[in-house]
């Protein structure tokens, strides 16, 4: 039987009204706005939490906020801190579920402007927030001293994206090896304008995604004892653009990144790197890149344009692939400690990188900026290898 059209109804009047009432009361219709803090009537976010309905904000008033841990459940929801200063979320030996600070169920969730802190559970692998479905768009965030900053499920079609954060200070020593970032079998993951810095023996970032952006961070572990910077432990699509990545002094490992060391699981694996610095700030040599390929039933498509490494090491050492532009500087010449990777104007390396078209998507069009964040490319007269065409005129 056809479904009736307002034309054929003898009485459309009923049908009407029925949808009138379903449009109004359409969550994003009737959207609500719920603010925590110590002076409003909702003191806890687990209240809030529960309170919550789809389509909802929660604003987060700044404060300290202690063992006030939640699970969302909501299908779409956007959280975040009320005004400059940062609400902080401090474990302080809670958990949510046996994981977490916040635990992300299975929605559409914009978090924003809110910090975590010391998350701990008995297994090792406590996460200031764990995603396990849905998408999840983390902005303007902080996660020190956690056993995971953020960690991830393993649902194929997930998506994690996160925009102008700081992951730092993993805790010393750990159950389990602390990840500042990882990210579990989902179908993709993009990092842009953020900073990792102070792992500790587990990696600052770890990505199991299918695809992977990674654009314009400061991946340096400074002071900690990381062991990879960067790891693809199944391969996937990586594309690694305009960013700084680097390992201590005191590095666990001298890998800075790895790509295939826990065998393949996609069918479509490759790697791309352009205009990426890569440090190695001790006297160790380090492997700048690393590919494990023995368990790929296919070759691995690895390219590499106009990359900067720092340091002593090898970077395309028995490496297939396509490999140009790409240029080392001994110790000595750039300072990691001041965190300033810039050349000087006059560096005999202007000029010297394999051009990209205006399309390519291996082009950078942005910078990454300290604290986080990034600024927008201004297009050099003369393009350098590495992460930055902005220049230090003291060089």
């Amino acid at each position: 039987m056809s479904r009736p059209t307002f034309a054929t109804l003898h009485n459309p009047v009923p049908y009407v009204f029925a949808a009138l009432i379903s449009l109004l009361s359409a969550p994003t219709l009737f959207a609500a706005t719920l603010v925590v803090g110590p002076n409003e009537a909702i003191t806890r976010i687990a209240d809030a939490a529960r309170m919550a309905e789809d389509g909802d904000t929660i604003l987060i008033m700044p404060g300290e906020y202690r063992a006030d841990v939640a699970v969302w459940t909501q299908r779409r929801l956007t959280i975040r801190g009320a005004s400059a200063e940062r609400p902080v979320l401090i474990a302080d030996g809670a958990n949510a579920e046996g994981k977490a600070i916040w635990v992300i169920r299975d929605g559409s969730f914009l978090i924003e402007n809110i910090e975590f802190r010391n998350a701990r559970v008995p297994d090792g692998n406590g996460a200031g927030i764990r995603f396990e479905r849905g998408r999840l768009e983390v902005r303007n965030s902080r996660f020190i001293d956690n056993q995971n900053g953020i960690l991830t499920a393993n649902f194929p079609d997930a998506e994690l994206i996160v925009r102008d954060s700081e992951f730092g200070d993993a805790p010393r020593p750990n159950l389990a090896l602390p990840h500042l970032l990882y990210v579990g079998k989902i179908g993709r993951f993009e990092l842009t304008g953020s900073r990792l810095y102070n792992g500790y023996e587990g990696h600052l970032i770890k990505t199991r995604a299918r695809e992977n952006e990674i654009r314009y961070n400061m991946i340096y572990d400074h002071e900690g004892g990381a062991s990879y910077e960067l790891e693809f432990p199944n391969g996937g699509v990586a594309r690694i653009v305009g960013n700084v990545i680097g390992q201590s002094e005191t590095t666990q490992n001298p890998i800075v990144i790895s790509y295939g060391a826990e065998g393949q699981i996609w069918s479509e694996n490759r790697l791309q790197l352009a205009h990426n610095t890569l440090v190695s700030a001790g006297l160790r040599a380090a492997r700048f890149l690393h590919i494990w390929d023995l368990d790929f039933t296919d070759p691995i498509e690895i390219e590499a344009y106009n990359n900067l490494t720092v340091g002593l090491g090898a970077f395309t050492l028995g490496i297939n692939g396509t490999f140009d532009g790409n240029y080392p500087l001994p110790p000595g010449i750039l300072d990691p400690d001041t965190l300033d990777f810039t050349l000087g104007p006059r560096s005999l390396l202007r000029g010297r990188i394999t051009p990209l078209g205006i399309e390519d998507p291996l082009r950078p069009t942005a910078e990454f900026v300290l604290p986080v964040g990034t600024v927008p490319q201004q297009v050099p007269t003369e393009w350098a290898p590495g992460a930055f065409q902005s220049y230090n005129s003291e060089r």
